[in-house]
Order: C-alpha cells, then sequence, then structure tokens
C-alpha cells in the first residue's frame, strides 16, 4: 500500500525553483495535493468497506407461498433452510454477524422459482409462517457470498469500482505535467543554470553596491551638489571622474553613474569599497550572465514546453470534466442485479445494496469540484501566456529606476524566464539587469583596477627605453588605472589590448608625455584630455584591426609630428579605402602605414604640403595606383616595402626632395629606370635589397650624389665598373648574392666606409680594396677566402672585421696594426684568434677607450 507522501513526492521540485512558480502554480500544486488525498482515502476505503449485500426477489408460485418479509441488511443472524424429505423437517441455524431485524412490510420483486418445493404439509407450514421472523429464501451462507461477489461486478457501474483509481491516474498526469519542464534535460540545465545564476547575483555585494549608488543618485541629487565635494572620502579620489568636466567630446559618450559621496558614515564603507574577492566573484558573474544570455536567446524551448504542458492540462481537465459529470447519477445506493446464475443459486433477480455509495458520491462530487477549480486556474494562465509576448522582456522601468540606461532588452526563453521571476518577485529582475548593463561591469573593472594597480605597482613597471625615456608599457587591461596620470615625469605610455581604456582630464599632469602608443585599444579621451593631447602629443602609434577601430580624435591631433597606423585599411564592404582626413595634422611629418593597401590613399594628399618621410609596408599585397605619389613633392624619405613590385614607379622620379629610396623586400627583376634618377639630384641613398635583380645597367653612374647603395639578397653575379664611378659613395651592401669576384676598380672608392659583401663566392681579395683606407667596416664572412693580405694593416680606421666562414689557415699579423680594431669587433673562429701571436691578441684585447684616449 502506497502513502501519501510516496505520490506527493512527484510534485516536490528543488526549493530554488520556487522563484520561477508563479502564484497559479502553486495553488494548483495545493489542488493536485488535495486531489491525491481524495484519491487515497476512497482507495483506502473502497479496498477496506466497500461490498454489496444481495438478497433473492422471492415470487409466490403454485408450490410456494409468499414469505412475510426480508431483510434489507447485508448481515444475517441466522439462515434458515428446509433439509429433509417426507414428512420429518430439521431446522439448520448458520450464525453469522449479529441479528437483524426483519421488516415484513419491505416490498418484493416477484421471481420465478419452481424447482424447490416445499416437503412440509400445510399445517406445519402455517405453523412454521407463525412462529418465524421472516421470509425463508433457501439459500445458505456460501451461496449468499458468491451472489455477493457477483453482483458487485455485474450491477455496480463501472465508475463507482475504479473511481478512486481514476482519480490517481489523473492527479498523477496533473501533476507530471505541471513539474515536466523542470525535469526535461533540454530545459532542466537551463534553468538550473538561470536559477544559480540569478541567485548569486541577488546576493551579490555588487548588486548591492550598484542599487544603492542608483539610490543615493535619485534621491540626495540637490545635496550632492553641495555637500558633495567637502563629505568626499579618500578612497572616492581613485575615481576616473575626478576633475573631468560635466561635458565630453563628440568623440566621446559618458555613459553610466556616478558614485556617491554624501552617505552617512556608517553605510558609505560597505556600499563603496568592494574586497578583492567580491569583486572576483562579480566579475566572473557578469561573465556567466553573458555567455548564458547568448546560449538561451537562441531558442525557445522553455517557453513552449510551458505552454505545451498548461495546454494539456487545460485539455485534461476538459476530457476529465465532460465524463465525469455523467456518472454522478449513476452512483446508487440499489441496484437490481441478474447474474444468470439460476442453476446454482435458484433465483434469477437479486436486489442490492451498495454500502459506499453515498461516500462514493459525496468524494466524487468533491473531486469535480476541485478538478473545475484547477481547469479555471489553467485557463487563466493560458490567457496571461497569450495576453502579453513573454518572448520579449524589457528592462525599461529599471533604466529609468536607476543609472543604468544601457541594460538590453531580452528574447525568447531569456525572456520568458525573467517573466516569470517576476511573478515570484520583482527585485529579482531588477538586480539580475545589474549583471546586463556594460556601463555597471565597466565601473566595477575600473574600481578592482585601481585596487589592483597602485601608484608604487605603476612605478615598478617603468622602464628606460632604447632612447633613454622612461616608458610604460600596460597589457591586457581591462581599463586604464587612474594612478598612471600620477607618473607626472613619464614619456611613453604604451597601451594595448585595452579594450575599455578611457583617457580622463588627470592626463593633463603628465607635462612630459609626448608618445602614445594604441596597439589594439580603441581609447575614448574627455574634452580636456583631449586639448592637452592636441597640444602636447608628438608622436602616436596606432595598431588596429580594423580601420573603424582607430579614434575619431587621432585625426584632430594638431601637434602631432608623427603617425604609425598598423593594420589592416581596406574595407571589405567599401571601395574606398577607410582613412579619414588628415587635413587637421597640420604639423605632421612622417607618416607610417603597415597595411594591405592596393593603392596609395588619397587622404595622404591632405598633408603632403609638411609631410617629409612616407612609409608603406604592404602584407605583400600588390601596391598597383601609386599616382598619388607624385603630389608628396617635399617627400625626403620614401619607403615601400613588401609592396610586390615588379618595376621602380615611375612617380617616385617625380619626387624632387627625394633623399632616401627603400624598395626592399618587393619582386624587382631590373632596374633600367634607374637613369631617371639622375633628375633627383638630393637622392643620396639607394635600397633595392631583397628583390630579384640579376645586374645592373651602366645607368647608375648618373646618379652623382648616392651615397649608399643597398643590394644585399638579389641574384647579382658581377659588379660592373659603373658602380664604382660613384665617387661620393660611403657605403655599398652586396651581401648575399653569387658575386665571384671584386673588381680591382674598387680601389677608386676612396669616401667608401663600409663594405658589405658575406655571403658570396669571392676567393681571392684584391689589394686594390686595402686602398680604400676610410673603410671602417668591412664583412667578408661566408666565402671562399683563402687568404688575407697584409695590406689589411692600411686600414686605420676600421673597427669591425667579419671573416667567418672562409677557407683561411691563419690571420696575417699585421692586424695588430689597425689601431681601431679589437676583439669584439673581429668576427672569425676562436682558432684562427688563437693562432696569432701574444703581442696581436693583446693589442686586439685592449680597452676600445684607449685609442681614443690617444685622439686617435
Amino acid at each position: 500500500m502506497f502513502t501519501l507522501a510516496e505520490v506527493a513526492s512527484l510534485n516536490d521540485i528543488q526549493p530554488t525553483y520556487r522563484i520561477l512558480k508563479p502564484w497559479w502554480d502553486v495553488f494548483m500544486d495545493y489542488l493536485a495535493v488535495v486531489m491525491l488525498m481524495v484519491a487515497i482515502f476512497a482507495g483506502t476505503m473502497q479496498l477496506t468497506k466497500d461490498q454489496v449485500v444481495c438478497l433473492p426477489v422471492l415470487q409466490s408460485t403454485v408450490n410456494s407461498k409468499p414469505q412475510p418479509g426480508t431483510s434489507g441488511k447485508a448481515d444475517f443472524t441466522t439462515v434458515e433452510t428446509t433439509t429433509g424429505q417426507g414428512e420429518e423437517a430439521s431446522m439448520r441455524t448458520v450464525s453469522f454477524g449479529s441479528a437483524p431485524t426483519v421488516t415484513p412490510d419491505v416490498p418484493l420483486s416477484r421471481a420465478t422459482s419452481s424447482q424447490y418445493q416445499p416437503t412440509e404439509s400445510g399445517q406445519e407450514l402455517k405453523k412454521e409462517q407463525k412462529d418465524s421472523s421472516g421470509r425463508k429464501t433457501n439459500l445458505d451462507f456460501q451461496q449468499y457470498v458468491f451472489i455477493n461477489q457477483m453482483c458487485y461486478h455485474l450491477a455496480l457501474p463501472w465508475y463507482s469500482k475504479y473511481f478512486p483509481y481514476l482519480v490517481l491516474i489523473h492527479t498523477i498526469i496533473l501533476i507530471v505535467s505541471s513539474n515536466f519542464w523542470f525535469k526535461y534535460p533540454k530545459t532542466c540545465s537551463k534553468i538550473e543554470h538561470f536559477v544559480s545564476i540569478l541567485g548569486k547575483c541577488f546576493e551579490s555585494p555588487w548588486t548591492t553596491k550598484a542599487l544603492s549608488e542608483t539610490a543615493c543618485e535619485d534621491s540626495e541629487e540637490n545635496k550632492q551638489r553641495l555637500t558633495g565635494a567637502q563629505s568626499l572620502p579618500k578612497y572616492v579620489s581613485t575615481s576616473s571622474d575626478e576633475g573631468s568636466p560635466s561635458a565630453s567630446t563628440p568623440m566621446i559618450t559618458k555613459s553610466g553613474f556616478k558614485f556617491s559621496a554624501d552617505k552617512p558614515m556608517i553605510e558609505v564603507p560597505s556600499v563603496t569599497i568592494l574586497d578583492k574577492k567580491d569583486g572576483e566573484q562579480a566579475k566572473a558573474l557578469f561573465e556567466k550572465v553573458r555567455k548564458f544570455r547568448a546560449h538561451v536567446e537562441d531558442s525557445d524551448l522553455i517557453y513552449k514546453l510551458y505552454v505545451g504542458q498548461t495546454v494539456i492540462k487545460t485539455v485534461k481537465f476538459i476530457f476529465i470534466l465532460g465524463y465525469t459529470a455523467n456518472f454522478v447519477n449513476t452512483i446508487s445506493f440499489e441496484h437490481i442485479c441478474n447474474p444468470k446464475v439460476e442453476h446454482l443459486i435458484g433465483y434469477t433477480q437479486f436486489e442490492c445494496t451498495h454500502n459506499m455509495a453515498y461516500m462514493l458520491k459525496k468524494l466524487l462530487i468533491s473531486y469535480i469540484s476541485l478538478i473545475c477549480v484547477y481547469g479555471f486556474i489553467c485557463l487563466y494562465t493560458l490567457f496571461w501566456l497569450f495576453r502579453i509576448p513573454l518572448k520579449e522582456y524589457s528592462f525599461e522601468k529599471v533604466r529609468e529606476e536607476s543609472s543604468f540606461s544601457d541594460i538590453p532588452d531580452v528574447k525568447n526563453d531569456f525572456a520568458f524566464l525573467l517573466h516569470m521571476v517576476d511573478q515570484y518577485d520583482q527585485l529579482y529582475s531588477k538586480r539580475f539587469g545589474v549583471f546586463l548593463s556594460e556601463v555597471s561591469e565597466n565601473k566595477l573593472r575600473e574600481i578592482s583596477l585601481n585596487h589592483e594597480w597602485t601608484f608604487e605597482k605603476l612605478r615598478q613597471h617603468v622602464s628606460r627605453n632604447a632612447q633613454d625615456k622612461q616608458e610604460l608599457h600596460l597589457f591586457m587591461l581591462s581599463g586604464v588605472p587612474d594612478a598612471v596620470f600620477d607618473l607626472t615625469d613619464l614619456d611613453v605610455l604604451k597601451l594595448e589590448l585595452i579594450p575599455e581604456a578611457k583617457i580622463p582630464a588627470k592626463i593633463s599632469q603628465m607635462t612630459n608625455l609626448q608618445e602614445l602608443h594604441l596597439c589594439h585599444c580603441p581609447a575614448k579621451v574627455e574634452q580636456t584630455a583631449f586639448s592637452f593631447l592636441r597640444d602636447h602629443l608628438r608622436c602616436l602609434h596606432v595598431k588596429f584591426t580594423d580601420v573603424a577601430e582607430i579614434p575619431a580624435w587621432v585625426y584632430l591631433l594638431k601637434n602631432l609630428r608623427e603617425l604609425y597606423l598598423i593594420g589592416n585599411l581596406n574595407s571589405e564592404n567599401n571601395k574606398m579605402i577607410g582613412l579619414e582626413s588628415l587635413r587637421e595634422l597640420r604639423h605632421l611629418k612622417i607618416l607610417h602605414v603597415k597595411s594591405n593597401l592596393t593603392k596609395i590613399p588619397p587622404n595622404i594628399t591632405d598633408v603632403a604640403p609638411h609631410l617629409t618621410k612616407l612609409v608603406i609596408h604592404n602584407d605583400g599585397t600588390k601596391l598597383v595606383v601609386l599616382n598619388s605619389l607624385k603630389k608628396m613633392t617635399n617627400v625626403a624619405e620614401l619607403e615601400l616595402q613588401n609592396c610586390e613590385l615588379e618595376r621602380i614607379p615611375h612617380a617616385i622620379f617625380s619626387l624632387s626632395n627625394l633623399q632616401e629610396l627603400d624598395l626592399k623586400s618587393n619582386s624587382i627583376r631590373t632596374i633600367e629606370e634607374i637613369i631617371s634618377f639622375q633628375h633627383l639630384k638630393r637622392l643620396t641613398c639607394l635600397k633595392l635589397w631583397h628583390n630579384k635583380i640579376v645586374n645592373i645597367p651602366s645607368s647608375i653612374t648618373h646618379i652623382k650624389n648616392l651615397e649608399s647603395l643597398y643590394l644585399s639578397n638579389n641574384k647579382l653575379e658581377s659588379l660592373p665598373a659603373a658602380v664604382f664611378s660613384l665617387q661620393k659613395l660611403r657605403c655599398l651592401d652586396v651581401s648575399y648574392n653569387s658575386i665571384a669576384l671584386i673588381p680591382v676598380e674598387i680601389g677608386l672608392l676612396q669616401n667608401l666606409q663600409h663594405f658589405h659583401i658575406t655571403g658570396n663566392k669571392v676567393d681571392i681579395l684584391p689589394k686594390q680594396l686595402f686602398k680604400c683606407v676610410k673603410l671602417r667596416t668591412l664583412s667578408l664572412g661566408q666565402n671562399c677566402i683563402t687568404s688575407i693580405p697584409d695590406k689589411v694593416s692600411q686600414l686605420l680606421q676600421l673597427t669591425h672585421l667579419e671573416l667567418k666562414g672562409n677557407c683561411l689557415d691563419r690571420l696575417p699579423a699585421t692586424l695588430g696594426q689597425c689601431q681601431l680594431l679589437r676583439k669584439s669587433g673581429l668576427v672569425v673562429e676562436d682558432h684562427l684568434f688563437d693562432a696569432l701571436p701574444s703581442e696581436v691578441k693583446e693589442v686586439l684585447n685592449q680597452d676600445t677607450s684607449i685609442p681614443f684616449a690617444n685622439g686617435i
């Protein structure tokens, strides 16, 4: 036998799910429990008390006389039957229960029974009738038991017999339908996750802090204006809003809420200060809410399942009410039974009584009443489900009541769950909305960041760069710590991978700041901060993924001298390169663009009148259109690297002020156009390295003022004599080619100071090479040289000599006469250096400061 508790357990849910149970679901759960009690009570009564008592219907025949009465009860004290034949008769008494009272005037139906004929004489029969108190039926006890059981199954309506079981089954179905969305795996996991996050958001100290600050702003706005500055606690001074004007630049929108500072002294510390653990938990909650929203908003399975189970309950209610109401009148106390067992009993018709009839009827009426109430609640639920769009949830009221104007509206299952929570307590949704606000998240990050990055910690990260400037590099932080702007002696500030970087007015304290790096960091600036940067910033590096990430205020820095742009400047949706006008950069001298350009951006011409250096580093994309270069008449240095150029662009020949040209890492095969460089009178440096040049045309001799020529990493096999007619040449780099011979004409380059021929096939050094007495750097490594002439001692200014990777068996002892050469500048195998005379090694090991001290 099962208990109520065992069946009611089907209706149990986790206590944490209560917030998703509106009043109608709770009411229906209680109704289901009451219906369970009705079912179990009726079932218990039926199993223990339910029975039918039947008596045969007697009628007068020719051979028998009717009895005066019969008992209408189910228990008999004596059942008298005639046993015997002939003239003697004996009486058999069967004791069963308490003695009944026989009522003679109970009406009996007529029945036909002719099998049993009286064996007594008429005189004895009259005497017996006079002495007996009821009518004899001639049935024994077993026959009564038999007929009672037969008539229980034949005479009673089926509903009277199975009513408790039907109520139990229907109630279990209703209970399962009510809680199926809590049990179904695809919805259970989402609901469990939602309830878990909602509980943590409700109890989070950050939620209390944010809502308390909002309340302070709304209720004490006027008081803050008067007393906020005086009552401001020390810990509020680290806020990024300190010293900031109320207005902001057109490029920046300051959204979010400000922290109140004039709360009573007991409440302010508990509201404003978060310990590290609470801050980390709050940041983790923001991330969980973000991921949960992205996961749940994609589907409406929870909503559909809840609607489906509500429809099922409504249909179930209609079905139960439809067939149950018809059976109310079929439950009766008296029943006529025709079991067709006359050959066993001797009677064809019986009148029976059902002792549970009245109780079952009352329970049935109670059950119908309960199911009607249940059904009306189901109809109300359906009305609520379709009255408003539950797959959309707006935080408009929260946005109006608080400063979190950026709380987004949600949809689908996320919206439906919030609607369900509102039926429990709207404060849950309000607190949950705090973790949907980016303003709230940014403020939390700002507070946590300022707690972690103090002034002392930042000071430890300041270093000296190659230019001997104080530099601070911040990498992958949630924002810019306020203490950064207290480093007033900082020269260079690098911000990398800081998506929410904000530059407040406090930056105006950094009077030494002249260089700023923004690497994937679309920083926002306040108006006062922008005015300071516009007037003081000299160098700006911006690294980005898309051109839209470049802050708009970058194009308004009128005193900027150097601008470095690294990123994708080609927009897939626009044919035009997404680089805004540079017209406001009136003092820009150096523009460095590392991107994937197919043409020179026309906007660069805006800075043409004052631009002196233009650098374009492509990622291998072919630079096709270079017509804009013709307008860059004042450019003195031009670099076009990795642009897949196959020839020297003709537009370059129009740059009359060009002094240095670098065409590194292209696909140039021939440089016949080099004759046109004779018009560039100021050209002194030509870099054609890392190309595919096979030979050098003799027309190179027309570039009279050339001082540096870089032809390394090409496919040269020889050096023409025309190269050595460039009398002003100071640097010649032909490393990593296939040159086998150094022409004797090299002795003509009397001004040559740097000669690099590493990685070729040279085996002999001409004596004329050592006539270039001004040589300071001589790179001869990775060749096939077998000996170094003693005339190397003529290179008195030599400071760097590379010989490693040749076929040398010794070094000349005259190396000691190269007064500026030291061991650190001699690149050679260790065994060759060790083979030198000790006095030579001693000279080479001398301190480099000694010769200069002697005035050499």
